[in-house]
């Protein structure tokens, strides 16, 4: 197949078409998909020509009405928001589209975000993904709660806020919302902002947390989700070795991305794992784990431009992302015929699991890497005795 015939011959994209070709091969596409990328590349073009787009104004929005515009007319066929996201990637890699900003804030709120979320890394040590939605929650609080200032903000526009934007979203959803606007309320009480720090205006949201918490699942489906693993191809390897630091270790979602080679101390016998607050903090590498991470390792080229442990497979090349570590979870209990489950599950299996071996609440802690025991014991709702461990002792009461 002449693959020259794909890629784009007029509109704005024409100059950067053999570069995206390029780019394609290196990350890994099939002459095929090479070919269907840039017959896409080639559509967009001709599309953001048609409809006046300046190259250097192109967002997110305009690749969705791309995709809307496809659909349409009835072009659907491998043209989703997820697979023009690689153009623009690109685009903004070379400098044709500038790179993606939060969108700007008017008036005195811009500084004020600006400096909230360097107090959210700088003091409170938090990721970057959770630094990102405290500072679109603050973004939205405050342009809707407080237009006439910061220094007006009274407790009734906090309920009143918060009434509004419940009604639309999860109860989860609401709970983080509530943690971010206390968050931000307390930075500006600090920074001197407001006057009073209206607590009692930021109320909890409803919600039985013992009750919605999901067990950890039975070993018998544990050992149904590791044996579903095609160990004898590399993906099927690195779904064994997540799955296994997932029920073994207790490790997040964000935790396994985040493992790089250097992370592995084989000499030790040791992992490092990188958690919450950015604290790192040193695990002993069961044999089990250990295994399955060197058969994956060993099987798996790397071209050495990544040192994270596990990669994104198909195409395009890359580190193994929290949401692609949520599918590979999900796949395993496709396969086995179990409900589809999130990594959490297996971290409240692998806590299960410990207590059912005899180990104590604070080693159990230990492994999951919590900082109070009371966050351990919700893990072992399911263990009554457990916990009964920490419950203290009646006092006994003299006789009279």
């Amino acid at each position: 197949m002449n693959h020259e015939r794909c890629w784009a011959a007029k509109g704005p994209l024409a100059p950067y078409a053999q570069g995206f070709r390029a780019y394609l091969v290196e990350q890994g596409f099939t002459p095929q998909a090479v070919c269907q990328r840039l017959s896409q590349f080639g559509a967009l073009s001709c599309w953001l020509e048609c409809e006046g787009v300046v190259l250097a104004e192109v967002t997110e929005a305009d690749l969705e009405r791309f995709v809307i515009a496809r659909a349409a007319a009835g072009r659907v066929t491998w043209v989703s928001t997820a697979s023009v996201a690689l153009p623009l990637k690109y685009l903004r890699a070379v400098g044709a589209v500038p790179a993606h900003s939060e969108p700007p804030v008017a008036g005195p709120f811009a500084d004020v975000l600006e400096a909230y979320g360097r107090y959210l890394v700088d003091e409170r040590g938090l990721a970057a993904s959770t630094v990102a939605a405290y500072v679109r929650i603050a973004r939205r609080f405050l342009t809707t709660a407080a237009p006439s200032g910061i220094a007006r903000l009274r407790s009734r526009n906090v309920t009143a806020f918060l009434v509004a934007a419940c009604e639309e979203i999860s109860t989860p959803a609401a709970k983080k919302m509530v943690t971010a606007l206390r968050s931000l309320l307390r930075y500006l009480h600090i920074g001197g902002l407001i006057n009073a720090l209206p607590q009692a205006a930021v109320p909890g949201v409803a919600g039985h947390r013992a009750g919605m918490l999901p067990r950890g699942l039975p070993p018998a489906q544990v050992c149904c989700l590791l044996a579903s693993c095609d160990r004898d191809t590399v993906i099927g390897r690195r779904d064994y070795a997540v799955l296994v630091l997932l029920a073994r270790l207790g490790l997040r979602a964000g935790e396994i991305t985040a493992l790089t080679l250097e992370d592995l101390d084989w000499h030790h016998g040791q992992i490092l794992v990188r958690g919450k607050a950015d604290r790192h903090e040193r695990l002993p590498l069961p044999v089990d784990v250990g295994q399955a991470l060197a058969d994956y390792l060993r099987g798996h080229p790397r071209d050495g431009r990544s040192r994270a442990v596990f990669a994104r497979m198909p195409a395009p090349a890359g580190p193994l992302s929290a949401r692609g570590v949520c599918s590979l979870v999900a796949r395993a209990c496709r396969r086995s015929g179990l409900p589809v489950c999130g990594p959490h599950r297996l971290r409240h299996s692998a806590a299960t699991a410990l207590l059912h071996q005899g180990a104590s609440m604070p080693e159990v802690a230990g492994v999951l890497r919590h900082r109070t025991l009371q966050v351990t014991a919700v893990y072992a709702i399911p263990d009554q005795a457990a916990l009964a461990g920490l419950a203290l002792p009646w006092p006994e009461v003299p006789d009279e």
